[in-house]
């Protein structure tokens, strides 16, 4: 049979260099879920001081992602609501301050332990390591707390299929879906099913996805699909477990060969027995590792160790420092970099390129940043906002007429923007007039430079300007201040001008003296 299309290439059964690739496929299931347990352990493994290219990997993607946390930047649809644009900001700020009341305390912790903005740290470093996470969305009266509602973190072992269901085809490593595909229910053991202190038979609890009656979210899963039909997500490291592990191998190998070449280490050979007192300086018999093994010989630095009659010590030089370690790990570094959607630059914080080369990388990074912070709003903040506002408009704390009648009106009173870590600047003369350009242009506004170049809310930054200002001109008498210079668009005091005799035809002193 003459092979066709991808059959003489990538399927082809009769290249040499195919032959040999044994390979095989499955679902969603016996691809992923199934592999979940050792993939997630292992992950743990390599984040876990096994390797500082995988622990600083999922610590920067979290950092950049989630940084000190996502703040609510409440952004209600006025036109769906038919309001006065004032009135929409005046009800945003009122639904921020009673938002930051619940987030900025931990209070909104189940376990009274985290604040908000690092329960968000949590849940997205959870994700990333175990594949994915979970959040209960719970009730719980406390004295001194207006609102009611606790977050509950659980660790994704805890999501499991009850010993009795294993063979059931609607469960999947604790998701329940019904007949049609849809996911109804989740199974949490009440222990953690990898702790040793908890000998009790294991139990599980069936937490409803969504509320018989109200249809409201009783449980958040974090997790970023690769298959369809995938219940389960895979942890951040899965692609580069394998060569991550080697290449700590090999480090661990070079620094060991170097260490051991550092190591001035003198041996006397006899030809006979000697009852001489042994020369030189050995290693202290308080200090050997390995002193009951009379074959053992432990090297230190500057030690002189006195062999036995006819004993010879061959040393091998192991040449290292290895001249060729860095650029061999340097590649195989960017080969898991572009794995990891995270340029090299970026993977292990070295910026020695030009700036332009630094600045493409950090841009391409933050696109993979944004995808993530997209996706955790999606899952986690805006879910959770969502049931916070529900309470505060129930408990009268906000006034949304029709919010509890109309799903459109309640999509337009919960309408927000989560606002995180921006890129930062590595010229920033160059990113403001940059910024300033766009603004000028339209193809920009001031909202979202602001947000971008530092991660802060223009409005916010307005207000701020207008008290430091008043509080400037109390100070000073009201005299000039240079923010107000600055603010000059044609970048020079007018008035001044104008009102300057000495400058003839409107030209100040610098320009008649060019």
């Amino acid at each position: 049979m003459i092979n066709s299309g991808y059959g003489n290439y990538g399927a082809s059964a009769t290249k040499k260099s195919l032959i040999g690739w044994t390979h095989g496929g499955g679902s969603h299931r016996e691809d992923v879920e199934d592999n979940i347990d050792p993939l997630r352990q292992r992950s743990r493994d390599l984040f876990y001081g096994g390797s500082n290219v995988a622990t600083g990997a999922i610590k920067r993607l979290r950092t950049n992602t989630i940084g000190i946390g996502l703040h609510l930047k409440a952004s209600i649809n006025e036109e769906v609501l038919k309001i006065e644009p004032e009135e929409a900001r005046e009800l945003e700020e009122t639904i921020e301050r009673e938002f930051a009341h619940w987030a900025d305390s931990t209070n909104c912790d189940l376990e009274r332990i985290d604040n908000f903005y690092q329960l968000q740290q949590l849940a997205f470093l959870n994700a990333l390591l175990s594949g994915d996470s979970f959040a209960l969305m719970t009730t719980t009266k406390r004295v001194g707390s207006v609102y009611d509602l606790r977050i509950q973190t659980l660790e994704a072992d805890r999501v499991s299929t009850p010993d009795n269901e294993r063979v059931n085809p609607l469960f999947c490593e604790g998701v329940e879906k019904n007949k049609a595909g849809e996911v109804v229910a989740y199974y949490v053991s009440k222990f953690h099913p990898l702790s040793f202190a908890d000998r009790e038979p294991r139990e599980w609890v069936r937490v409803l996805a969504y509320g018989e009656k109200t249809g409201r979210r009783n449980i958040l899963h974090i997790m970023n699909r690769e298959r369809i039909g995938q219940v389960r997500g895979v942890p951040f490291l899965a692609p580069v477990i394998d060569t991550i592990k080697q290449l700590g191998r090999y480090t661990e190998a070079e620094v060991l060969a170097a260490v051991i070449n550092g190591l001035f280490t003198v041996f006397i050979e006899k030809e006979s027995a000697s009852d001489d007192v042994p020369f030189g300086e050995s290693i202290p018999e308080e200090m050997q590792v390995d002193q009951e093994d009379e074959n053992s010989i432990e090297l230190a630095p500057g030690a002189v160790i006195d062999l036995g009659e006819g004993e010879k010590a061959n040393m091998v030089n192991p040449g290292r420092p290895n001249p060729n370690f860095d650029p061999f790990v340097i590649a195989v570094l960017k080969q898991i970099g572009a794995a990891l959607e995270i340029p090299y630059e970026i993977l292990i914080m070295a910026f020695s390129s030009n700036y332009s080369a630094s600045r493409a990388a950090i841009l391409e990074f933050f696109k993979v940043v944004k995808m993530y912070r997209a996706w955790f709003v999606a899952d986690f903040c805006q879910p959770i906002y969502e049931e916070w506002l529900s309470e505060a408009v129930a408990k009268g704390r906000i006034k949304a007429p029709g919010f509890f009648t109309d799903p459109i009106i309640k999509d337009a009173y919960c309408s927000a923007e989560w606002t995180g870590p921006s890129a930062g600047q590595l010229d920033p003369t160059k990113e403001v007039e940059a910024a300033e350009k766009r603004v000028q242009g339209g193809y920009s506004t001031r909202e979202r430079e602001a947000r971008e170049l530092t991660g802060t809310d223009f409005y916010k930054n307005i207000k701020q300007r207008k008290r430091e200002e008043e509080l400037l001109k109390e100070v000073t008498g009201g005299a000039k201040t240079d923010t107000q210079t600055v603010e000059n668009i044609n970048g020079r005091e007018e008035s001044d001008t104008e009102n300057n005799p000495d400058n003839d035809g409107g030209q100040t002193e610098e320009e008649t003296e060019e």
